[in-house]
Formats: structure tokens, sequence, C-alpha cells
């Protein structure tokens, strides 16, 4: 999951769904400027990765969040956060 993230045009398609819920590729390129062969290689990289679910209507690909991976992903870093982390300038009075 971290790898299909970590691209920064990867980052911006999953924060473009966040806002939007279902986009297709022609939305997506129109949204990030990027040139269409170059949004279906991140689409399809996130879509490997599990981060992304599709839904086809006629010649339509609609691209989701997957609901499941999102709730791993909070999960994630819920656990993070309740882990006990020294802070670099000691601790907090």
């Amino acid at each position: 999951m971290a790898k299909g993230l970590a691209h920064p045009a990867r980052a911006a398609i999953v924060a473009a769904l966040a806002h939007r819920s279902v986009l297709t590729a022609g939305e997506i390129v129109g949204l990030s400027g990027l040139a269409q062969s170059t949004v279906s290689q991140h689409l399809r990289v996130l879509r490997k990765s599990g981060i992304l679910s599709t839904r086809r209507e006629g010649p339509r690909v609609w691209y989701r969040l997957d609901p499941r991976v999102l709730r791993s992903m909070a999960a994630e870093l819920d656990r993070l956060s309740d882990e006990s982390v020294p802070s670099p300038t000691g601790p907090t009075p």
C-alpha cells in the first residue's frame, strides 16, 4: 500500500478521490493536468496496491478509494498515533 502512495501524483489522485468520491480517468486527467497515459499508469499502480476499486459503466471506468483500504489505513494511523513516541525535545509538561 505504501508504494501506491509513494509518488506525489498518486498521492494527489488519492486526495482528489477522497474529496470527490468517484472519478473517471478523464476527470482525473482534467484535475491533475497530467497526460492520459501517465494517469493510466498511476491508476494501474493504485489498483494493484488495492487502494482503488473500479466500476465499469459502458465505456467509462469509475475509480474510487476502496473503503476496506481506507479503514485499514485509518486503523494503522490510529495504532501509530497511540504508540508512545518520544518527543525530540523531551517530555511535554
